[in-house]
């Protein structure tokens, strides 16, 4: 029962943790041209903080100008030329500014920068597999990512200027090269690395799906996966299946912008010109953006939901509360974000009874979200709680989660939304439950798991600095904007001075771009403590946070193929913590029952003939040990 065995596909010929000992290794190919899952993990994650760090250099530019709209920042003309003359920037390039922080924030670091960390680093050491199922797939995911974050950042070099339509690149403006100047070269540059960016998630996709169903090792079945993996397989699911049609939206883009087409247009003007399109409708490219756009949501809430939940239960040092409801509540997610998507578009003159399937379905998914929210809060309940770096960013992601969600069933109910729709409110409202909550649910994992890749502890005095800050930053930032929207403040405008009843706001903005700049200052306390740990960092043990999963059972110096030897087998769920009758708070998944025979339960051995018997075999002596003792 105790020895440890392997599924023959396990064994990988000479791709044992030995037979890479006669590959030599190249800068290049180590760090670079890597294939180890464990470096693409890394890759990601440090490109991913890099361009969050341009998209927060981004919204600081913005929101000067959101503060003190007639004020001059002379400092601006010599970074930004002509886009700043005069110290102001200029309203083209304010729409710019707000593109492309919303486009790298959703796609580049919320989505590639969170799934592509974390579905590299864990989904081989949870389920114990030597590798992806094709590493050198998963090496052209993470370069097809990085090609596309260059190709977007290029934009900003090109004479137009960058993408200005917005993040949602609404036609006419992204479909009409000559509308504005936003419109021209940058626009296009957009669009291809968007297409570069998709390719890039349905490759890592592919293999993350593939490797969850096909590299587990003995005993791990589909309900002892922890709910990290869970959430990030199902999140890989719902890539696959709704990306594919952004990029069937762009195709079409690229024939109305180069080809003559009308997908999109029909009857527009510019200046006195009459343009020869007709019957295209902008209304197309809507269903199709936000048929990927509203699982886009869950692609990135979904891995922070799963980190949140591995986090929680270790430092609560208790098992998750309802773990087959949280299984089933992240399917319902995924299945209800694919028929939601009109949500979006109830000012778009949509048939009423259509928007009430929309609103209805919308408030559903209400339902799993709230499941997964009362799990957490169990969990946490009267737990032997560690409030370790990465426990305090899971409970504030828990936190956002909330706040923000709540005010998502004011605007997935139509009558409602058609007031608050295009104001701050919905700004406020998906920066708390899909921004803050993903960026800190992203930086739970960093925390949790830094000592994994990179061998070392970061510094715990620096983490809480950066917490608390962050915390109480994003709040001020997000929270006065709902006021802003239920009074009609509409979003995207360059300046509050335009409309007498704005003026009062912006008094309200000049606090919240204050908190912003400290909140962009709390950051640099996360990157130097991010870096310099890095090398400087104490030295990790093996498993610091005496928690259950296989990845705690890896050697703390990394080695391709993760395990020296025979991966272990699992036997047991990854939650078992604070079992009555155990010797310790924790029994990892690879401790057989039959060493633990003081804190067995009956359904711990559900469909488990073998440990079964040896458990009635054990109960059966200890009764007549009883026995004899009386008599």
């Amino acid at each position: 029962m105790s020895t440890i065995t392997l599924h023959d596909t396990h064994k990988h010929d000479g791709h044992d943790a030995h037979g890479h000992e006669h590959h030599k290794e190249t800068f290049l190919t180590k760090y670079v041209f890597s294939q180890d899952h464990k470096m693409i993990a890394k890759q990601f994650l440090i490109t991913g903080i890099i361009m969050a760090v341009i998209a927060m250099i981004l919204s600081i530019l913005f929101r000067l100008q959101l503060a003190w709209p007639d004020q001059s920042f002379p400092l601006l003309e010599t970074f930004l030329g002509k886009w700043a003359e005069g110290g102001r920037i200029k309203p083209e390039f304010y729409l710019a500014l707000v593109t492309i922080h919303g486009t790298i924030m959703v796609f580049f670091v919320l989505t590639a920068g969170l799934s592509g960390t974390f579905s590299n680093l864990l989904i081989p050491l949870q389920l114990g597999a030597r590798d992806m199922a094709s590493p050198l797939m998963n090496m052209l995911s993470y370069w097809l990512f990085l090609g596309a974050c260059l190709v977007m950042m290029g934009s900003f070099f090109v004479q137009t200027g960058p993408a200005s339509a917005g993040w949602t690149i609404y036609p006419p403006l992204s479909a009409l090269p000559k509308t504005i100047s936003g419109s021209g070269t940058g626009m296009t540059m957009w669009l291809i690395s968007m297409v570069m960016f998709v390719a890039s998630q349905l490759i890592g996709g592919i293999n993350y799906v593939s490797t969850i169903l096909n590299m587990r090792t003995k005993g791990m079945d589909l309900w002892k996966m922890p709910l990290t993996i869970w959430a990030l397989f199902l999140t890989a699911v719902l890539g696959i299946l709704s990306f594919p049609v952004l990029v069937a939206g762009v195709v079409l883009l690229i024939f109305d912008r180069s080809f003559g087409t009308s997908f999109y247009l029909s009857d527009i003007v510019i200046g006195s010109q009459v343009l020869p399109n007709e019957g295209g409708s902008p209304i197309l490219w809507q269903h199709l953006f936000w048929f990927l756009g509203h699982p886009e949501v869950y692609i990135v809430i979904m891995p922070a939901l799963g980190i949140s939940s591995e986090v929680i239960s270790v430092n609560s040092r208790k098992p998750i509360f309802g773990y087959h409801a949280m299984v089933y509540s992240l399917i319902g997610i995924m299945v209800l974000s694919f028929i939601v998507w009109g949500h979006h578009m109830f000012v778009t003159g949509m048939n009423p009874l259509l928007g009430g399937v929309f609103m209805i379905t919308t408030l559903i998914i209400a339902v799993p979200s709230a499941i997964k929210t009362f799990n957490y809060l169990a969990t946490l309940w009267r737990g032997n709680i560690r409030f370790t770096p990465a426990m305090l960013f899971a409970i504030g992601m828990v936190s956002f989660f909330i706040s923000g969600g709540l005010t998502g069933i004011f605007l997935g109910n139509a009558s409602l939304d058609i007031n608050l729709h295009n104001t701050y409110f919905v700004v406020a409202h998906f920066h708390l439950v899909m921004g803050s909550a993903a960026i800190f649910g992203m930086l739970a994992g960093v925390y949790h798991w830094f000592p994994k890749m990179f061998g070392r502890m970061m510094n715990p005095k620096l983490a809480f600095l950066h917490f608390w800050i962050t915390f109480a930053c994003a709040y001020l930032v997000f929270f006065p904007l709902h006021f802003l929207g239920l009074d009609g403040v509409p979003r995207r405008y360059y300046a509050f001075t335009e409309f007498e009843f704005m003026q009062k706001w912006v008094t309200v903005n000049v606090l919240v771009t204050w908190a912003a700049i400290v909140a962009a200052l709390a950051q640099v306390a996360f990157l130097f403590n991010f870096f310099y740990s890095i090398f400087k960092g104490k030295r990790t043990t093996q498993n610091p946070w005496s928690a259950n999963t296989l990845e705690w059972t890896t050697p703390v110096e990394h080695l391709h193929g993760n395990w020296p030897g025979e991966i272990p087998t699992v036997y047991r769920w990854p939650y078992d913590y604070s079992k009555p009758g155990a010797e310790e708070d924790f029994i990892p998944q690879t401790v057989p029952f039959s060493q633990t025979m003081s804190s067995n339960v009956p359904h711990d051995f559900d469909g488990n003939t073998e440990a079964e018997r040896i458990q009635e075999e054990w109960m059966a002596k200890q009764e007549k040990a009883e026995r004899e003792k009386v008599d």
